[in-house]
């Protein structure tokens, strides 16, 4: 039974397109398909999709389309694989009780913030205890259609280090529930939050807390205390650095991802960049989030300029230099879900369409060990799929410009 008219009215017309028929769950066609960032395009395409995952991919009348599968027309328009956002975050009103609240809210939250930016999969790199694990399970029991999620659960503060912004804020996340006091403490929190569910840990090695101190570092013992924890379980460590002091201990702690870039550190030395490429450690460079956020302090504007100006020199020497750059919004702390802005500002640092693409789904898919199931259209890959209005390589613009989404093969976005 449906839990109200609207959501009987959207139901029905996803089910028209996704629901599984006997031979194949949907087949797409008529697109121009971009199998990944670098293959050559497929023109007037098809693909094929049972039971979540792709089944065939190839040119109209070479793919047999069983009789009575479900069609999609992608005439007109451009598929690639699903996005991936590399930096979001579960809070806020909408992710409180998450165990309990109808399921039709969750979907239409998570379409609106989510599926209609082509998103099947969002890194969630800080939340309250609890929340996000119970909403990964919901979607994972198929009582909740909406992308994937993978959690970082509660991030790990200094002692004494929750970040100003998040004091005064009904987050549940500050004080005593995320600060970590020594290395003991951190190394147990963390086994309990990965034997928990979570996908991996997030540091703030340099944590912003105002005053004369400024930034507050965290003990670089027990920053690599809690990585040793995540790496001995194949789990990926976030750290948000903040600055350059924050950014030593990131390395130190074993880092992965820098979930941030560090426009307050200035442009990054070359050697800072062998080491980050030599380590294999990838960045999240959440431009338009660094924008927004030193716009609402009301500093003259080109002092604007010259922090966005900093954090894009770093994007552009990591990716110069055969680093990894992947696509996040910090979406959850700001509210604004439109990646355009994110895409400009990287096309900006000279990444071109191919490259900006690669951070939505190649290189997030291959940082976290999914390369041979994600980030590609091919046989056997899941069933993450993109559909978009307008052409990638006239601008990276389009690739905000989301028609459909589909995660494992079925529809969790339709723009009409």
């Amino acid at each position: 039974m449906c839990r109200n008219g609207i959501h009987c009215l959207l139901a029905a017309g996803l089910m028209a397109l996704a629901t599984p028929a006997d031979a194949a769950d949907l087949a797409i066609v008529g697109g121009r398909l971009q199998p990944s960032p670098y293959e050559a395009p497929i023109e007037n395409a098809v693909v094929l999709v049972s039971d979540g995952r792709i089944e065939a991919v190839g040119r109209a009348g070479e793919v047999a389309i069983p009789a009575g599968t479900r069609t999609l027309d992608a005439s007109g328009k451009v598929v690639v694989a699903g996005f991936w956002n590399s930096h979001a975050h579960l809070l806020g009103p909408a992710y409180r009780n998450v165990g309990k609240a109808p399921a039709a809210k969750h979907e239409s939250t998570l379409r609106e913030q989510y599926g209609q930016w082509g998103f099947t999969t969002v890194y969630d790199l800080a939340s309250a205890p609890g929340e996000a694990q119970a909403l990964v399970r919901r979607i994972e029991a198929g009582e909740v259609t909406g992308p994937r999620v993978l959690s970082t659960g509660v991030p790990f503060f200094p002692a004494g280090g929750t970040p100003i912004y998040v004091r005064g804020h009904d987050l549940g996340i500050e004080g005593d529930v995320a600060e970590v006091v020594d290395a003991e403490a951190g190394r147990n929190r963390a086994g309990e939050q990965l034997a928990q569910g979570a996908r991996g840990v997030k540091l703030f090695t340099g944590s912003i807390v105002g005053g004369s101190e400024g930034v507050r570092l965290m003990d670089a013992a027990v920053a690599s205390a809690i990585g040793k924890v995540a790496r001995d379980r194949g789990q990926p460590v976030f750290a948000h650095a903040t600055d350059a002091g924050g950014l030593v201990v990131a390395l130190q702690a074993g880092a992965d991802v820098l979930a941030h870039a560090t426009p307050a550190s200035g442009p990054w030395d070359a050697a800072t960049v062998q080491r980050l490429v030599a380590e294999g450690v990838a960045l999240v460079p959440t431009l338009a989030m660094f924008e927004l956020e030193i716009r609402r302090e009301q500093v003259p504007e080109p002092v604007v300029q010259r922090l966005v100006g900093n954090a894009q020199a770093q994007v552009a020497a990591l990716q110069a230099a055969g680093g990894q750059v992947l696509f996040g919004t910090d979406a959850g702390y700001i509210e604004d879900f439109d990646t355009t802005r994110e895409l400009q500002l990287l096309a900006a640092t000279g990444l071109d369409w191919r490259q900006v693409l690669a951070s939505l789904t190649t290189a997030p898919a291959r940082m976290f060990g999914e390369a041979d199931a994600r980030g590609r259209i091919a046989p056997g890959f899941a069933a993450d799929l993109v559909v978009l209005g307008a052409d990638p390589e006239q601008g990276v613009e389009a690739l905000a410009d989301v028609a459909y989404t589909l995660r494992a093969g079925e529809l969790i976005h339709r723009a009409d």
